[in-house]
């Protein structure tokens, strides 16, 4: 069985992560995002990972490493080489 994600690999300032988005709930609970996280570690291996989702107002909304969610935040998403990754 396969399933698809959408997300994106990035450099900056040397350091490279993944984000991955998720449907809006994810984000807003911990034991949820958490899990989130764990099962996208095999897919990008040794990348911290963080957690998109559109908050009320439709704007992306982050979760994850607090520096990177930072930075995130100050970045237009059309500008994060987003991907869809066919998970076999």
């Amino acid at each position: 069985m396969s399933y698809q994600i959408d997300g994106a690999i990035v450099k900056e300032q040397d350091i490279t992560f993944a984000i991955v988005v998720v449907k809006p709930h994810i984000i807003k609970s911990s034991v949820e995002t958490q899990a989130a996280r764990d099962a996208y570690r095999h897919i990008f291996p040794g990348m911290p990972i963080i957690l998109m989702g559109e908050n009320a107002e439709g704007k992306p909304a982050y979760y994850g490493r607090k520096d990177i969610v930072k930075f995130l935040a100050k970045v237009d998403p059309h500008r994060i080489p987003w991907k869809r990754y066919i998970i076999t």
